[in-house]
């Protein structure tokens, strides 16, 4: 399996389960065929560069993972149709395993 790191930005406007949800939506993906979550890391309540969707925050996240690359598609897919997930972006990070 690879490392890879995930940058999620959820609406500033969820509810604490709502966004729970999405989060664990995330980790459920990830671990389901065998992937790894290293580390999580919440950035809270950050201004975006540009306006999205008329939105001017968003939530970011950070989730560092092993996972197989089936297991990235699959993530990449679901966070694109997921209506709480302003923007996000999977990199592959160079470390050993």
């Amino acid at each position: 399996m690879k490392a890879y790191e995930l940058m999620l930005i959820l609406r500033p406007n969820l509810e604490d389960e709502a966004r729970d949800a999405a989060l664990e939506k995330t980790r459920g993906l990830i671990t389901a065929e065998g992937g790894t979550v290293d580390t999580e890391d919440s950035w809270g309540k950050r201004r975006l560069a540009h306006e999205i969707d008329h939105t001017e925050e968003g939530d970011y996240h950070v989730v560092l993972f092993h996972a197989s690359a089936a297991t990235v598609a699959e993530l990449d897919r679901v966070l694109h149709i997921t209506d709480q997930v302003l923007r996000f972006m999977i990199v592959r990070r160079d470390d050993i395993a």
